[in-house]
Order: C-alpha cells, then sequence, then structure tokens
C-alpha cells in the first residue's frame, strides 16, 4: 500500500494510510484539495497537482464572475516552463496564422489545422536544431477547420478527414504526401453551426468501426431548438452514415482522444460561464454511451443550473459525473495520451491536455498543459501542472491548444497565441528552457 500526501483545507499536510486509488503515479504528489485545490493562472507551476471534486464546488454567485485581459506579444527571451529534466523549444515560430488541432500521422508527419487559414498544413522530422526537417500545405479552402485525423486505423491510412466548422470532408492520402494528392470529399454535407463553439474534432473508435464527431452547444446555457445535436458527441460510421448521439449534455467537447488501453472515447470539456471564477469545473473524462452530462440544465451531478431550475426532475439521477474536474475557465481544449518512450516511465498512457484559457475569471485561469495521471485505464481525478509559463508581468501570450506526441517520444504543443509550436522534451537534466 502507497502512501499519498494531500494538502487539506484546513492547509495540514497529511499521511494518509487508506488511500490506494492509483497510487503507483500520484505517490509522492502533494495534491491540492478543497478550496485550495482552485487556483488561477498566475499561481501555476510545474509539478503542482490537485484535484477537485464536486463536493468541493461553491454555489452559484459565492465567487466573482469576473472579466480578464491583458493580452500581448511573448518577449524573446521567454519559454514556457516544464518540470525539472524536461527541456522546452520553439519547434516551429513562423508561418503560422491561427494553430489549432495537431496530430501525428502513422508515418510521424504533423498535421496541423491552421484554422482561420483555412489550411492543413504538414511539419515533418525535427533537426538536430529541433526546428521541421520540411514544411508543406497539405490542403487549402477549408471552413475554419479543427478535427484532423486518419483512416483507416493503423499503419496505412488512405484519407485524411477533416472537421470544417459546418461540414466533415476527407482528402485522398497515403503516407508522406505532403500535398493532397485528390480534392475534398463531402461525408457529412451539414453538421449543426452558428453561435459559438466552432470547433469539430473527429476520431475513429480503435476497431475503425465508429467515427465521432464533437459538437458544443451554441449558446452559453440555452435549451432551445438552435442547440439541437449540439453539446454532443455524434456518432457516424467511417462513410459519414448517422448512427446516433454517442454522449450528450456535453456543453463544449472540444478535443476528444481514444484511450489505447481501453478503447474508450476520451474528452476535453469547456463547461458555462458566469456563475463565479470558481464555478463551473472544466473537465476530461472518459465517454460512456448514451451517457448524459447535465447540460443544460444540470452541472457535475444532480446540480442545477439556477436558470434552469426544477426542469428535467427526471434527469437529476442520470448526470454523470465526470473523471476529472479542473479550474473552472481553463478552456479545456485539445488532448492525446502519452505512447511515446522518450519521458520517464511514470508518464506511460497519462493523458496530456491544454488549457486554453478564458476572459470569464478575474485573475486569469488556465494557460497550462495539464498531466492527468491514468492507471490501468482510469484516472484519479488528480491532475498536475506540466507546461506553465504561458504569462509574463501581466501579459498573457500564449493559449496553447493541441497536444501531440511525437514520432521520438517529445510532446508538442500548439500556441495560436504566440502562433507556434512547442516541443517539450526529456533530458534528463534540469534544463527548462530555449
Amino acid at each position: 500500500m502507497k502512501t499519498l500526501h494531500w494538502i487539506l483545507p484546513t492547509g495540514l499536510l497529511v499521511l494518509s494510510a487508506s488511500l490506494m486509488l492509483y497510487a503507483a503515479k500520484t505517490d509522492g504528489m502533494t495534491v491540492m484539495t478543497g478550496k485550495q485545490a482552485f487556483t488561477n493562472t498566475a499561481s501555476l507551476k510545474p509539478g503542482l497537482a490537485r484535484k477537485i471534486t464536486a463536493k468541493d464546488l461553491p454555489k452559484p454567485g459565492d465567487t466573482p464572475s469576473g472579466r480578464s485581459g491583458g493580452a500581448g506579444t511573448r518577449p524573446a527571451d521567454v519559454f514556457p516552463q516544464a518540470p525539472a529534466g524536461f527541456k522546452v523549444e520553439m519547434y516551429v515560430g513562423e508561418g503560422l496564422t491561427n494553430p489549432r488541432q495537431i496530430r501525428t500521422a502513422p508515418n510521424g508527419d504533423y498535421f496541423v489545422t491552421d484554422t482561420s487559414a483555412g489550411q492543413i498544413k504538414i511539419f515533418r522530422g525535427i533537426t538536430a536544431d529541433g526546428k521541421p526537417q520540411e514544411t508543406s500545405v497539405f490542403a487549402t479552402g477549408l471552413t475554419q477547420p479543427f478535427g484532423i485525423n486518419f483512416y483507416p486505423v493503423g499503419a496505412n491510412p488512405q484519407w485524411v478527414y477533416v472537421g470544417n466548422t459546418n461540414s466533415l470532408v476527407r482528402f485522398p492520402y497515403k503516407n508522406g504526401d505532403l500535398k493532397a494528392t485528390g480534392p475534398s470529399e463531402t461525408l457529412i454535407a451539414e453538421l449543426p453551426s452558428g453561435g459559438g463553439h466552432r470547433t469539430r474534432d473527429v476520431v475513429f473508435s480503435k476497431d475503425g468501426k465508429s467515427m465521432f464527431v464533437a459538437v458544443g452547444s451554441a449558446s452559453n446555457n440555452d435549451d432551445n431548438q438552435a442547440e439541437f445535436h449540439r453539446a454532443n458527441i455524434l456518432e457516424y460510421t467511417p462513410d459519414g452514415k448517422f448512427v446516433g448521439i454517442y454522449g450528450a449534455g456535453i456543453r463544449n467537447p472540444v478535443g476528444l482522444a481514444i484511450n489505447p488501453e481501453t478503447g474508450e472515447l476520451w474528452t476535453s470539456i469547456n463547461e458555462r460561464d458566469t456563475y463565479g471564477d470558481n464555478l463551473v469545473p472544466d473537465y476530461v473524462t472518459h465517454v460512456e454511451r448514451g451517457g448524459f452530462y447535465g447540460w443544460p440544465w444540470f452541472y457535475i451531478g444532480g446540480n442545477y443550473d439556477p436558470k434552469h431550475e426544477g426542469k428535467h426532475p427526471e434527469l437529476k439521477d442520470k448526470v454523470i459525473v465526470p473523471d476529472v474536474l479542473i479550474q473552472p475557465h481553463s478552456a479545456s481544449l485539445g488532448m492525446a495520451f502519452y505512447d511515446g518512450k522518450q519521458f520517464p516511465a511514470d508518464y506511460s498512457g497519462d493523458a496530456f491536455v491544454a488549457e486554453h484559457g478564458s476572459w470569464n475569471h478575474a485573475a486569469g485561469s488556465g494557460r497550462e498543459v495539464i498531466r492527468i495521471p491514468i492507471e490501468k485505464g482510469r484516472a484519479s481525478g488528480v491532475y498536475q501542472d506540466f507546461l506553465t509559463g504561458f504569462v509574463t508581468n501581466g501579459i498573457a501570450w500564449g493559449r496553447p491548444v493541441g497536444v501531440a506526441v511525437a514520432r521520438d517520444g517529445s510532446l508538442l504543443v500548439t500556441d495560436d497565441g504566440a502562433r507556434a509550436i512547442w516541443r517539450v522534451s526529456y533530458t534528463g537534466n534540469q534544463a527548462k528552457g530555449k
């Protein structure tokens, strides 16, 4: 039996001999709980861990509902910060307009959606000084593309799938192609669009039989007809035939990923605004087929949204509490499971998730990449600051979006604030910067 270190709401450091849950990876971590688990961007530091639970949540309005500001340009000598033993370099620092999702192709190329440019870009290889060996524009003329993936699942895909904000298309592809060899084919002509939440991520089930498409809500917390097939993860066949709603009540499921160990679908969520700096938590969770996660009537279990008090009482006890609750208004976006060999063994199978940062927190929240320890396919609710430092002297210059594991086992992170791609490698020494 392992022991875990927890900081309780009283501020006392205690040893618990009874906590056996996933101790193998969280043993030795100092985990902040209760009110101390809530944070802001300025307080983030690589290695800090926290666990927020449903019972820790304040009531709506108990904390102010603030608005953050201060966005600016990255100082030339400033880099994000990672834990000791990791090195952070700028992999790509020019030629990007709005880098968002990033995925590693089976042959090791890195595909990036440059959303506002309407393009898919490819970066190949890593030189001795940490830069791409080759770059290319794979496709143009897309409509706010975000999601990108490869099909069939496995070593030899034949298609690149792209989630536009209002449709899903695919391009013919074989390993090594730097440009699309033919025009796009539209598989889903009309995805729900308009209003807010424009990202449409796409992943395939481990067996390749199902395609999942994430569609966020049109609003903060409305329940009108504009929300038809919104705030859902939709299931299709790989040819674009609608199967049904896989997961519902998920306000804005920006990032999707398949857990390679369990084959389960996971998602990274933006929850609702305006109820306070510390409400409602964003979250990362595995998604149960047919599961209901509360939006818009409930949040984090059977907690009523004040706007909808008393509605749908038959659903109150059916709301699933997510696996990992994240500091509210962190704006949880892209995610990836670590399947590389470069990082220490304890990182194997863990989830890395980009926290983009939101407007709706007085002191600012998010703007980091977190690590979620995964043991036997499950999360304990603990998450750890991994890549921080995207704010300098109160100026927020960086906003992480997508995360991918590179072929050499390093981690690549897109940043649409700095218009860059960061590379985090493990060196085993104290190097942290450029």
